[in-house]
């Protein structure tokens, strides 16, 4: 997901961003987002990877619901603002919450 985030993020988000007529603070506070959710997205996946091969270790049950807990309010979070929006056919516009709800009920089924 980090990697779909990086390459896609960048052509359809970044890119137009940083071309907007957005006032330069915003605009640089919302690249500096998309940046911290990149560095977010690939520690979950490490962090995840490490609980993948240390099961057992304990904490590692609290390490996977923590990250299922992050990816189900990442989800909510887009769910919420785009079926707030009205636009027609909502859930496919910000699409996002389609790759965030699963890590965060696989998260879930590996933590349990």
């Amino acid at each position: 997901m980090a990697a779909v985030h990086v390459v896609g993020g960048h052509r359809d988000v970044v890119r137009p961003l940083l071309s907007s007529g957005l006032a330069d603070e915003p605009k640089r506070v919302l690249h500096a987002v998309w940046h911290m959710v990149s560095g977010d997205l690939v520690l979950s996946g490490l962090a995840l990877l490490y609980v993948s091969l240390a099961d057992g270790t304990p904490g590692a049950g609290l390490v996977a619901w923590f990250v299922a807990a992050h990816f189900l309010a990442y989800a909510a979070a887009f769910l919420v603002i785009t079926l707030s929006v009205g636009w027609p056919r909502p859930l496919l516009r910000l699409p996002q919450w389609i790759l965030l709800l699963p890590v965060a009920v696989l998260a879930a089924a590996g933590a349990a």
